[in-house]
């Protein structure tokens, strides 16, 4: 399974499960976890629970051009172009896994039609800090048992660092723990199945 990954991405938090993935947005202390900046106290062990449900990649979206307005907006706000953004996306997005399914705590990774399917338990987590002196914190889970083909490790990262029903998360996957925390360029990105992809670009913009 190719290792996969993430941090750079847009992001936000809900409240409660269900499908309402439409909701308010990050504000004050809130924000400031969103952003990267967090006391070591704050930070909380979380399960499989809060990624629960069916994902789909983004890859696709970037691909056939559904979120060039996202990357049109970021260039109006941003130190790059439109086109300079996509690249930086398509390196980040990029993976063949299309279909991610989360249940108790069996994962299933699709590839089109291969699924590879394996139990994980937690292996706790760990906190990064980057160039410019924000942190991001993965939640970390080792395979209990299931299929070859699943990887070993997978590393949750969606911007929340205590328990939380996650709206989208980037995922880093492979058979070395510690490389993993080494990526930090490919940040495969899901989000849930039942949103379009217009509704996909909603949700970027209104972060």
């Amino acid at each position: 399974m190719m290792a996969g990954a993430i941090l750079c991405g847009p992001s936000g938090q809900a409240k409660s499960k269900g499908h309402d993935h439409f909701h308010g947005h990050s504000h004050g202390a809130k924000s400031q976890i969103y952003n990267g900046y967090f006391k070591d106290d704050q930070i909380k062990p979380r399960t499989l629970e809060d990624w629960e449900g069916e994902w789909q990649s983004v890859y696709p979206f970037l691909k056939d051009g559904t979120l060039d307005p996202v990357m049109v907006a970021k260039a109006k706000q941003g130190d790059k172009s439109a086109s300079e953004y996509r690249a930086y996306y398509e390196a980040g997005y990029k993976t063949d896994v299309d279909r991610i399914v989360i249940k108790g705590s069996n994962i299933t990774f699709s590839r089109g039609q291969q699924p590879a399917k394996a139990d994980y338990v937690s292996d706790g987590y760990e906190v990064l800090t980057y160039a410019k002196g924000n942190r991001g914190v993965r939640f970390v889970f080792k395979k209990a048992s299931g299929d070859d083909a699943a990887p070993q490790f997978i590393q949750f990262s969606d911007h929340d660092i205590a328990p939380e029903v996650a709206e989208h998360f980037h995922l880093y996957w492979g058979n070395d723990r510690a490389a993993l925390l080494k990526e930090l360029t490919n940040w495969p990105t899901y989000y849930p199945a039942e949103l379009t992809g217009q509704q996909i670009v909603k949700e970027m913009l209104a972060h």
